[in-house]
């Protein structure tokens, strides 16, 4: 059988110090001599930059950012330094479940980019953390591209995986995207024609105090705020539909 795609696992890291051990430990553990994992730590003070400076496993390539960018930066700059032909992100705290790599390799095809459903653990989902992705519906453009933009889509950037064309693409992010970089994915990779729905769960994501994604109502004002900003970021893709 022709061999797997090389991978580069894309990971931002800011204070993991409690659960980035064992996240790494259930990526490593699927994934090859010739792949690797880019950890970009965004200025850590709780003794995560030092343990992963004292690890030695060559897969395992950390930077470190002398001032701190934010995560959708962070991540940004973690594409850039990737090299696999095939492209994961990572949260610092969730679990990758078994065969979760070669699914998501298989599942992209010949599509640009592939996105796969989850399951929690350590807390409840909110009801809209409950949507599922179904098998299928990922050529379904249009629908997708009106759900992003409502919000009612589960798509989250640990749960895709991209191709190298499509990354070299979707770079730089727009420099107005200040959260969500993952729905910039998500969108980017629809207009383009190229995202797949993968129906089975390939993580499971880990709830807590401390989550980027935000637990509770945010406002009528920052949800005005964030639509007009995804409104700008279509037309961004569009531009980019055949970069």
């Amino acid at each position: 059988m022709p061999a797997r795609p090389a991978v580069s696992v894309c990971m931002a890291a800011y204070n993991g110090a409690q659960h980035i051990q064992e996240q790494l430990e259930s990526i490593l553990a699927q994934l090859s001599e010739g792949d690797e994992v880019v950890i970009v730590d965004d200025g850590s003070t709780d003794g995560t930059r030092e343990w992963l400076a004292s690890l030695e496993d060559p897969r395992v390539k950390a930077h470190f950012n002398e001032s701190n960018l934010g995560y959708v930066r962070n991540f940004e700059k973690a594409l850039r330094l990737s090299r696999g032909d095939v492209v994961m992100l990572s949260d610092q705290d969730d679990l990758w479940l078994p065969g979760r790599v070669d699914a998501l390799v298989a599942a992209l095809g010949g599509a640009e980019a592939v996105a796969s459903n989850f399951s929690y653990f350590e807390g409840t989902p909110r009801r809209i953390e409950q949507l599922r992705l179904k098998e299928g519906t990922g050529g379904h453009t249009v629908r997708n591209l009106l759900q992003l933009w409502i919000g009612i889509i589960p798509y989250y950037g640990c749960s895709m995986a991209f191709r190298r064309s499509f990354v070299e693409a979707s770079l730089p992010f727009p420099s107005f995207l200040f959260e969500t970089h993952d729905q910039w994915l998500a969108m980017l990779a629809n207009v383009r024609g190229g995202m797949a729905h993968l129906e089975r769960e390939t993580l499971s994501r880990r709830l807590h105090a401390n989550n980027t994604t935000p637990k509770t109502f945010r406002g009528f004002p920052a949800i005005l705020k964030s639509r007009w900003m995804l409104a700008k970021a279509f037309v961004v893709a569009l531009r980019r539909r055949s970069a």
